[in-house]
């Protein structure tokens, strides 16, 4: 089912200092996210102020990750906290981030494990300082192991399932699922889903997603190569759309759809150029991260029960239904 919700609020005042040292991919807020304060929605919490350090493994350029930013504002807006945003691809680099908010005493962090066993140390030293984790986006198989309190996001696998079941209803034969980044879970768990659920034959094709020029090119040459792929499936809303390109180049009659969406994703849906996508809700990820964390400090309160996450997906966009959620794709907040 589709959910609806209200355009978020901008952010709230970023802290500055060591959270925002070198090698963080993504700025932190500043003058626009001070300005954006104002613009909070009414309602806004009374408890004492809180300071929350969201991290994510974001590549810079990754538009999916403006939405899980504009949630966790809205939700830091509404529950009177600090939000320190920071962010970068490197795992090495994002666990230093972690330790950074862990050094800076925040009262609690939200963070994605794309490369868990790089997070396991500096989740463990979060929580013996007493300060509780909640993980989002990546990491579903490892949040508990990991220590984390709560886990917000997709089964990734069911997921990649239910994209190749649906393919069989489309009477694809052949997929190529183009990978962004070797390694990361979500995105591998998303691939070995599509090929239980498909019947066809599936292929993986990894390229560089912080290089779309070359995402173009690889998947071009592939389908030079195999003019057998009647299905390219990607794993995000940016390279669906380069993959369009690539379709066009190579002269290949291959169908597109892919996980993921933003604003020009969901265009290319209604104008008939991508199949369908496959929406995780990160709004709803960035916002029920940080404001599950506002919820424990003030009430005890945790999603789940500690041993389930909280699903935000999958929930298949098609021509269908793509007008509805057009409106809030307009707003950047799907």
């Amino acid at each position: 089912m589709r959910r609806h919700h209200r355009a978020a609020a901008l952010t709230a005042t970023a802290v500055a200092g060591v959270l925002f040292a070198a090698g963080c991919s993504s700025s932190s807020g500043g003058k626009d996210s001070e300005e954006g304060a104002a613009d909070a929605s009414a309602g806004k919490a009374t408890t004492p102020r809180m300071t929350v350090a969201m991290i994510t493994h974001a590549a810079p350029g990754d538009t999916f990750w403006d939405l899980i930013r504009k949630g966790a504002e809205a939700a830091a807006a509404k529950d009177n906290i600090k939000l320190v945003y920071s962010s970068d691809p490197s795992a090495g680099t994002q666990a230093n981030l972690v330790q950074n908010a862990i050094d800076q005493k925040v009262d609690g962090i939200a963070l994605t494990a794309a490369k868990p066993s790089a997070m396991k140390a500096v989740v463990a030293k979060a929580t013996a300082a007493g300060i509780p984790v909640v993980g989002f986006n990546s990491g579903l198989d490892n949040w508990k192991d990991l220590g984390m309190l709560e886990y917000f996001g997709q089964d990734e696998n069911i997921a990649g399932q239910a994209f190749g079941e649906r393919l069989n209803e489309s009477g694809a034969k052949h997929a190529l699922c183009v990978i962004q980044e070797q390694g990361h879970v979500a995105l591998e768990a998303r691939c070995a889903g599509l090929k239980k659920g498909f019947k066809g034959t599936t292929d993986t094709l990894y390229v560089n997603g912080t290089d779309m020029p070359s995402v173009k090119s690889t998947i071009t040459a592939k389908l030079q190569q195999d003019s057998s792929i009647d299905q390219v499936v990607t794993l995000g809303a940016p390279f669906a759309l380069t993959a369009v390109q690539s379709v066009s180049d190579a002269g290949s009659k291959a169908k597109i759809a892919t996980f993921d969406l933003n604003k020009e994703l969901v265009t290319a849906v209604q104008d008939g150029k991508v199949e369908f996508a496959v929406d995780q809700q990160p709004y709803l990820q960035g916002y029920l991260s940080v404001d599950s964390l506002w919820l424990y400090r003030t009430n005890g309160n945790f999603s789940g029960g500690g041993t389930a996450p909280v699903l935000t997906g999958p929930a298949f966009i098609t021509d269908d239904n793509v007008d509805a959620v057009a409106e809030f794709a307009a707003k950047g907040t799907r």
